[in-house]
Parts: structure tokens; sequence; C-alpha cells
């Protein structure tokens, strides 16, 4: 995908007041003179930039990390036996779309730039903890190489009609990649420094088989106790039957919960 340039023509008006922007050949992002807001330009289009501030610095993203690692999604122990290979800190951009029905107004996001953490659709950005993009975040911050277009077309897919999209603007957000190995494997992972959401589309998670084994047995063994109460309530041993389907489940259900705490050890 080809990063998209600023147009030929030199004269844009800014979003917020209006007033006259005059970008140099090839610049994306500019800085109003009269009110002070930071804009890209995409084509023909200028939209409002902003950035999510980060609150969390590195060793509080590994500890975020640690503790995603520990819980109940991923394989057990995967923060002890996994291995960091790299950490790195950028400011990822991310289309931002505020859409207005009539009733309810939501935001949706899609990535600005190639990534495979799609998940980042899926974080919780208000509008309100937005600030106005700071020129010395560019050092850290990746260009964006999604067009807007493209975006609006994701949004489309989505079933969302554009007719009512009342705000588009480009946000770079805080994010601390991680790289880590387990099992001669190497994951990727995020942790979105704003709030300390980890992101990770690939990654160990926990073998279903052996639960499913344990669900399995245990509809089993009382699917077999109330097919003998049955057969007792037909033969009019109704409290014979009920005896026996007790005592048959006092005795399994201690053993079945048992193995599933082992299955929950060892997995």
């Amino acid at each position: 995908m080809t990063t998209p340039t600023a147009p030929s023509f030199s004269v844009f008006n800014c979003t917020q007041c209006g007033g006259e922007l005059h970008p140099d050949e090839g610049q994306l992002f500019i800085t109003c003179p009269y009110c002070s807001s930071t804009v890209y330009l995409d084509k023909s289009r200028v939209v409002f930039h902003w950035y999510l501030a980060s609150t969390i610095n590195e060793q509080q993203a590994a500890a975020e990390l640690a503790r995603w690692m520990a819980g109940n999604d991923t394989v057990k122990d995967l923060d002890k036996k996994s291995r960091i290979l790299g950490q790195t800190f950028q400011y990822f951009p991310v289309w931002f779309f505020k859409v207005n029905d009539g009733k309810t107004e939501k935001i949706f996001l899609e990535p600005a730039a190639a990534t495979s953490l799609t998940e980042l659709s899926n974080l919780n950005l208000p509008a309100g903890d937005l600030r106005k993009y700071e020129d010395g975040l560019a050092a850290q911050a990746v260009e964006p190489t999604v067009p807007l277009g493209a975006a609006q077309e994701w949004l489309s897919q989505k079933q969302v009609n554009l007719q009512q999209v009342s705000e588009s603007a480009l946000v770079h957000i805080p994010i601390h990649l991680f790289k880590y190995g387990f099992n001669n494997h190497m994951y990727t992972a995020a942790v979105e420094a704003a709030t300390g959401k980890t992101l990770a589309n690939i990654f160990p998670a926990k073998a279903e088989a052996p639960y499913m084994a344990v669900g399995c047995a245990t509809a089993l063994v009382f699917l077999c106790l109330a097919a003998v109460f049955a057969g007792f309530t037909a033969n009019n041993s109704t409290g014979i039957g009920l005896v026996i389907c007790l005592g048959g489940g006092l005795v399994a259900a201690p053993i079945l919960f048992g193995i599933a705490s082992w299955v929950a050890s060892k997995v």
C-alpha cells in the first residue's frame, strides 16, 4: 500500500476555524496558525489530528503484559515460561470515526497503518481523552499509510452509514510493543499505554480439548444417573431411584471436580 501524499494544490481550510492553510509540498501534518488546531492532510481532505496521552511507562507495561500472560486466556504459566525478546514504544495511527444515528453516538476505529493487531479496532477511545497532536511526538509516531477512503470502505463493510459520520480524525495511540518467545515460536503483544489493556491476536492459548473431555464426562455421568432414576420411576420405585441417584451424584461430584482441578492446574 502506498503512503498518502499531500495534494498538488496548496491551499486548505482548517476544519476548526476555516482559516487558510498553506502546507509545503508533500507535508501531511500541519498546525493551524489561527486556532492552533493540528490537522492531517489526506488527499483533498483535511481532518483533525489528535493523540492519546501515555500514562504507563515501560516497567508498568511489562507488568500489565505479565498479568495478562498469567490470566485465564493463555497457557498456564506463560508469564514464567515465555521470554521477552524485545520491547518498543510507539504512537500508532488509527482512523477515528464518530457516528451519530440520531439516537446514539458510537465511536469506530480503523488502523491507519499496516498492523497485525486488529484488536486496535476494539479499543475504547473516548473523545474527551484526545489531545492536539504535538510535533515533538513525531520521532515515536508511525506514519499513516492507509488513506481515509480505505478506512471508510472498511466502515461501510460493518454496515455503518457513512452519512451518519459526524466526525473523522486521525489519532495516534501510545502502545508498548512486545516480542516474546514460547516453545520455539515468536509472538507479538501490545499494551495500550493509556489504559494498560493488552492486545494480541495470536498467542499461546489454553487447550480446549481437556476441558471439553471433562465436560463431556460430567454430562455422561449425570445422564446415566438420570436414566437410572427414570427406570426406577417407570417401575414405581421412585424413592429407591432417588436414593441411588443422590448417592451416585455425591460420589461422582468430588471425583469429577478433582479431575477438573487437575486439568486446570496442568493446562
